[in-house]
């Protein structure tokens, strides 16, 4: 997902039409799939015809206000990572166990996003007027993000930034946008109707890769019967009951929220930040997450030797990486002392890793339920949700 403070209205809660111009394919122009029945609170629908009445929605209906509870519960096999004290609110947290969201949407730019902690909480307050707001209780930080004139929106479609503080996919739809953009030729798409989320009547589609070096089994995207939007995301990894990965609310209303959701005044004595990019080069300011991807990656230099291997869900991407150039990177910073040092991170999840070799060369893997990497000792890091395998042959190719 491109790091970009405007976004167009529908698409932060409505499907993209790429999405189903690919997962029609998935469907064919063949027979219809049948809805598998179920409790009849839905009228019953193809996986085409559901998908287009989702597009539909994208293109041509403004998003509904909402608010809601969405819980993100992770079980990836991770080993502990050594986030330091105090980081329960962190983005990184969200690595692993399980962990509560708020989700306010106004409408005309106004959104609200919480991610409370134990004994901390972290906010992103955009008003919809061309400022957003991150509030970090733990640090006592209040950010001011302020747009510039020419990425402002008009009257009725006010800009809506990016949220800087939490990773990209923080909710069911930006889980879904990226899960339907894998689909493809290769995946099996059926609907599940008499579904129930958060009290909502909804269809379920499920995606089954066909591809066998995907770690994933399958993947359920419970869809609003009412207004298409989605509601939870489950990825299931192969050979498990339960889900590796689930994102979905547990209470929503459609509803639109007290306006003073979406006003913020920082608590005296916090400490105030201004972050005014310039007119062209918005999103330039890295958040806690955006700045550890950033920096796994190997920066701007990573970027541009990047590519990628296979497609669909065997996708593998590479990227050049050195584990002592990241280090080098983050004392440059003098680090931010609260996701933790992005090295040290990488070296705690090494000591599971498994020595691999080849004509390439050699390296060191490791596998969670649904995330394969790869780190060559030549400098390369290749990333997928594959087996160790694919990526083993990933890296021998020129």
């Amino acid at each position: 997902m491109q790091s970009t403070w405007r976004r167009a209205r529908a698409v932060r809660w409505a499907v993209p039409v790429a999405a189903f111009v690919v997962v029609g394919a998935a469907v064919g122009a063949g027979p219809v799939i049948a809805a598998v029945q179920g409790d009849p609170t839905l009228p019953d629908r193809t996986a085409e015809r559901l998908l287009a009445e989702v597009v539909k929605t994208a293109q041509h209906e403004r998003p509904p206000a909402m608010s809601g509870t969405v819980v993100e519960t992770a079980s990836l096999g991770l080993p502990s990572l050594p986030l330091p004290s105090g980081t329960s609110s962190s983005p990184l947290s969200l690595l692993s166990g399980s962990h509560t969201l708020k989700v306010w949407y106004g409408g005309d730019g106004r959104l609200r996003l919480a991610l409370p902690g134990q004994m901390s909480e972290t906010d992103v307050i955009s008003d919809g007027k061309g400022s957003t707001w991150l509030w970090e209780s733990d640090t006592n930080t209040a950010t001011r993000f302020s747009l510039p004139e020419d990425v402002k929106g008009g009257k009725g479609e006010a800009a809506e930034p990016r949220h800087t503080a939490l990773p990209t996919a923080t909710t069911p739809q930006d889980i879904a946008n990226q899960l339907l953009k894998a689909a493809d030729q290769n995946t099996a798409v059926t609907v599940e109707n008499g579904q129930h989320i958060a009290g909502r009547a909804a269809y379920q589609l499920v995606l089954t890769p066909k591809d066998s070096t995907s770690l994933v089994d399958h993947v359920t995207l419970a869809l609003d019967g009412e207004t298409y939007i989605p509601l939870r995301v489950q990825i299931f990894a192969k050979g498990a009951a339960e889900p590796a990965f689930e994102i979905g609310f547990t209470q929503v209303s459609f509803s639109t929220p007290a306006p003073e959701n979406f006003a913020f005044t920082p608590p005296a004595g916090a400490k105030v930040n201004e972050q005014k990019p310039e007119a062209g080069k918005p999103g330039e300011s890295l958040s806690e997450g955006a700045e550890l991807g950033h920096d796994l990656a190997g920066g701007e230099a990573a970027r541009a030797g990047a590519r990628s291997h296979g497609s669909g869900w065997g996708t593998v991407a590479e990227v050049p990486f050195s584990l002592a150039d990241l280090s080098k990177q983050q004392n440059g910073r003098g680090g931010n002392g609260r996701g933790g040092d992005p090295a040290q991170l990488i070296e705690s999840v090494l000591k599971s890793a498994q020595r691999v070799s080849g004509p390439w060369g050699s390296g060191r893997v490791i596998k969670t339920k649904l995330v394969s990497v790869l780190l060559t000792d030549d400098g390369r890091l290749f990333a997928g949700a594959v087996t160790p395998e694919a990526l083993v042959q990933a890296a021998g190719r020129k």
